[in-house]
């Protein structure tokens, strides 16, 4: 039984893919080439980051201040010599899948998805700024990060494990002491 299912789920691909190849081989180019333009990008900023003086070509001198400002026109001209096409691709694309006919529409194209999944990549730039703020706190947002001693590096993540209790555990501990209270409080 479940082989059928997923023999299913292939033949849809099979068969979508096979009515659309010219469509979806230029989908494929494009996306080839945004990689491409993407890394390139990546590549001549942080060449011209160096010279125009943007951050030093020593990593071991660079600051804190350095490093935002670094990814700030990093993700600027990402977004301008990259974003801007590749959202008119997707607007193009979108276009054409709304002209496709609904029987073609429904297509298996997509399995189901978890919500848990979508949310995997955002500890890791909260964790960053929740850094940067401490950094910028203690006063070391323009010392190079070559003379940080490991004891304030440890020390800073420590501080912002407890900062992340306090922003979630203590509202989530209130939460659950109401919900007890309350169905504690219920009559049978």
């Amino acid at each position: 039984m479940t082989e059928e299912i997923e023999m299913e789920k292939d033949s849809d691909w099979k068969e979508f893919i096979g009515k659309h190849w010219g469509v979806v081989a230029v989908f494929a180019v494009a996306a080839a080439l945004a990689v491409a333009g993407a890394v390139y990008v990546f590549w001549w900023f942080a060449g011209n980051a160096q010279s125009t003086g943007l951050v030093s070509s020593t990593l071991g001198l660079w600051t804190m201040g350095n490093v935002v400002m670094f990814v700030l026109h990093l993700i600027f001209w990402e977004l301008a010599l990259i974003g801007i096409p590749v959202a008119a691709g997707a607007i193009l694309g979108w276009q054409w899948w709304k002209r496709l006919p609904a029987a073609e529409k429904e297509y298996h194209l997509f399995g189901s998805r978890s919500r848990s999944r979508n949310a995997e990549g955002a500890i890791s730039p909260l964790l960053f700024i929740a850094f940067a703020i401490k950094v910028y706190v203690d006063g070391n947002w323009n010392v190079a990060i070559a003379s940080w001693r490991l004891d304030y590096v440890v020390g800073s993540m420590i501080t912002i494990l407890v900062w992340i209790v306090a922003i979630f555990a203590i509202p989530a501990t209130i939460g659950v002491i109401w919900w007890i209270r309350h169905e504690m409080n219920k009559k049978p």
